[in-house]
């Protein structure tokens, strides 16, 4: 959060603070994406692809991971590269950017990969953390995965749009809406400009179908508009994978 934000969110403290507790206690809470969280789609060349990040790399809101993230982009890939894909996702509920460079990321690196999606920054938000400690943990996080697969690709896409969530109430919808713009540009900036990175813009409008029903995480058909949007973005600045590995 920008100082200018944070003083302007002090008079609404108390509110907010009401607003944040009520929305926990109330909305369900779903499950991860069922055991295991890795697999494969049958294909030529198979890419091997990782997904590491919070609640949507633990697949809360799908039935299972080919339902969630890794499945869907498979799906694109066999669409739009004619390949196969084996994919393993890492991550938690409730993860933020420093969890991740802690506990997760270790195990995200051990094996060697050719494309790999980083999804977090929601609980970063949630949690108010400030834009500079945010960034350099997105940094850090694609800087070592860059190092473990230097030819890999590393697609970031970060922030929901919490200023179009319906579930939350004014005035915690506007206020963690522009504090998540916020973090979300400042990583952006941090790792838009490094070799083999494709930062997403925050992503278009919701519709109809893109929630579960917790409201709050995406649904299967959630995961696969997101899909779609990331490798169109990608499609508009030259991405393309590399040759399989020998």
């Amino acid at each position: 959060m920008t100082a200018f934000t944070r003083l302007a969110a002090l008079p609404r403290a108390p509110v907010l603070w009401r607003q944040s507790r009520r929305l926990r206690r109330d909305t369900p809470r779903l499950p991860d994406a069922a055991l295991p969280w890795s697999g494969s789609r049958p294909g030529p060349d198979p890419v091997r692809l990782v997904v590491v990040g919070d609640s949507t790399a633990a697949g809360v809101g799908a039935d299972t991971q080919d339902d969630a993230l890794p499945g869907w982009f498979a799906v694109e890939i066999e669409r739009r590269f004619a390949r196969g894909t084996q994919y393993a996702a890492f991550g938690r509920n409730g993860a933020t950017a420093r969890d991740v460079v802690e506990s997760h990321l270790g195990a995200a690196t051990t094996q060697p990969f050719d494309l790999a999606l980083l999804t977090i920054g929601a609980n970063d938000a949630l949690g108010l953390r400030s834009r500079t400690s945010f960034a350099r943990d997105v940094a850090a996080i694609v800087a070592r995965m860059r190092e473990a697969s230097p030819d890999a690709t590393v697609l970031v896409s970060l922030l929901p749009r919490f200023d179009r969530f319906e579930l939350l109430p004014q005035p915690l919808r506007s206020t963690l809406g522009a504090h998540a713009m916020s973090l979300d540009a400042a990583a952006r900036a941090a790792v838009e400009r490094l070799d083999g990175v494709i930062a997403i813009p925050p992503p278009p409008p919701y519709v109809d179908g893109f929630f579960a029903t917790d409201r709050f995480h995406p649904s299967r058909d959630g995961y696969r508009m997101w899909a779609e949007y990331v490798f169109d973005y990608a499609d508009t600045v030259g991405f393309t994978l590399g040759d399989a590995p020998s």
